[in-house]
């Protein structure tokens, strides 16, 4: 993934002001907070005016972002964060602290996600949309209930396998 992701921070930097990298403060197991890499896919000010939700056609993402958002090639730096414990290849996705504070009070058993560690795919992010608002937080929670539930490795392999599956469709 080396040769890849160089090419990826040289095309970020080439096209756009700012680093190549982007870290933000996710919410792991047990609640523990890490840092969460990724390639930069926004400008540089995205958020002047505080956290906030990414929403379908953001105006923030550059044109460059829009390509590594729509492949996933923007989480490849999350391998990092894979080989220091912090994400698992599947689980609920992570979410900022700002937020979790948040859904914690609004949506009951929403701590439950925080039992296993995150993953960089995960069975809400194969069966719905991208979460940009409390109701579909609380959606996607209930997919994440589901995947604690029936927690296995063949129930793993399936979504690593539609996770592949998915991204080469996208990058096609």
């Amino acid at each position: 993934a080396l040769p890849l992701a160089a090419a990826i921070a040289l095309i970020t930097k080439m096209t756009s002001s700012g680093s190549a990298f982007f870290t933000q403060i996710r919410v792991g197991k047990n609640g523990t907070r890490f840092t969460l890499w990724k390639f930069r896919t926004m400008g540089e000010d995205a958020e002047k005016y505080g956290p906030r939700w990414a929403k379908p056609n953001d105006q923030r993402v550059t044109p460059f972002g829009k390509i590594l958002r729509r492949t996933h090639l923007d989480e490849l730096p999350q391998l990092w964060n894979i080989l220091r414990g912090e994400l698992s290849l599947v689980g609920p996705r992570p979410e900022r602290p700002e937020f979790v504070a948040t859904l914690q009070k609004e949506i009951p058993f929403y701590d439950l996600r925080h039992l296993v560690r995150p993953g960089l795919t995960g069975w809400a992010q194969l069966n719905y949309r991208y979460g940009a608002s409390l109701d579909e937080a609380y959606q996607k929670l209930q997919y994440d209930i589901y995947y604690l539930k029936h927690r296995s490795i063949s129930l793993d392999i399936g979504i690593v396998l539609k996770t592949a599956r998915r991204f080469f469709s996208a990058a096609s």
